[in-house]
């Protein structure tokens, strides 16, 4: 069976869920290559092997912590020279999305980016988009070259598959262009306690129907209730009421978990196209006709003030 490359996601070794996801996605197509790029390869090693990882190449160097993202692809381009494999696949973060696409095109190959499935064809692998702000779901497959594709997270759920992992090391020669880009300091972000954004299972939005940022608290609560990310839309950013880094949409972090709750967001298509690939939709908007309730499975009209609590104490008295 082929082989298809993975590349890892991880914090010091800590192997972050899309890369599970990833693997899980890749056992469909082929045997699964893990590639662990930088520090904590033993930490990973074993869970990239419980979900299903035959092979775990791994390179550390400096250069991939002191230097943007040239690194990764001189070293995922080596990978590729040492597998000759079926497919690479990549997490569709803002990185993810740069090394992939670097990665086509030093290889002459094509790329397919936010898939939200991959699964085998007849003439190589097959992956589904949501395009054009959502309104169309399309299936295609890279006609030239290793198909480079990008996965959304929570595309899939990660299953254990326990495989051999055995651990090798890649030789990686790094270019002129490498160290072009140098990082030349790090801040740490503020931890909220609360998942990642874009990897959360469930999100809670709240839109210009908050009116306000001392109104977010309460789009906070039901989140913390429900161990959910928060999110906002364009409006709510742009009034200054939430940070950037958690807007939701076409201009923003493009999310899809299993649960999306939109308190006062009225459905724009630019909102739309962040988030129409969740599971399952609720909204809370006091306009009965507001766009968003063309796309939910559960709609409550109403005034976000009175049912966001409700339903915040409703979660908690469930949980006991």
């Amino acid at each position: 069976m082929a082989e298809v490359l993975v590349y890892v996601d991880h914090v010091d070794g800590s192997v972050r869920k899309p890369t599970l996801e990833l693997l899980t996605i890749a056992r469909r197509i082929g045997e699964p290559v893990a590639v662990h790029l930088g520090a904590g390869a033993d930490t990973a090693a074993p869970v990239l092997a419980e979900y299903g990882a035959v092979k775990v190449l791994t390179a550390d160097a400096p250069e991939f912590a002191d230097y943007l993202v040239v690194p990764k692809v001189d070293a995922l381009e080596a990978a590729v020279a040492a597998v000759s494999p079926a497919a690479v696949l990549v997490p569709s973060s803002a990185d993810g999305k740069e090394i992939a696409a670097r990665l086509a095109v030093r290889i002459g190959s094509g790329i397919i980016t936010d898939a939200v499935d991959v699964e085998a064809g007849d003439e190589g692998p097959v992956a589904t988009q949501s395009v054009f702000a959502a309104a169309f779901t399309t299936k295609s497959r890279v006609s030239k070259g290793v198909p480079v594709i990008t996965v959304k997270p929570n595309s899939a759920a990660p299953e254990a598959a326990q495989a051999a992992g055995t651990v090798e090391q890649l030789a990686v020669t790094f270019g002129d262009k490498a160290t072009g880009t140098k990082v030349t300091s790090r801040t740490p972000r503020e931890s909220t306690g609360r998942p990642e954004l874009t990897e959360a299972a469930i999100v809670v939005s709240g839109g210009r129907g908050v009116n306000g940022a001392e109104n977010f608290p309460v789009i906070e609560a039901l989140a913390d209730s429900l161990g959910a990310a928060v999110g906002a839309s364009r409006a709510a950013v742009d009034a200054g009421w939430y940070p950037h880094t958690n807007q939701v949409g076409q201009t923003g972090k493009q999310v899809s978990p299993q649960l999306y709750i939109a308190a006062g967001i009225s459905g724009a298509i630019q909102h739309r196209a962040g988030m129409q690939t969740s599971k399952t939709i609720v909204a809370i908007n006091k306009d009965s006709e507001a766009p968003i309730f063309d796309l939910v499975d559960y709609g409550v009209v109403g005034d976000l003030f009175q049912v966001v609590p409700q339903l915040t104490e409703e979660v908690k008295a469930r949980k006991g």
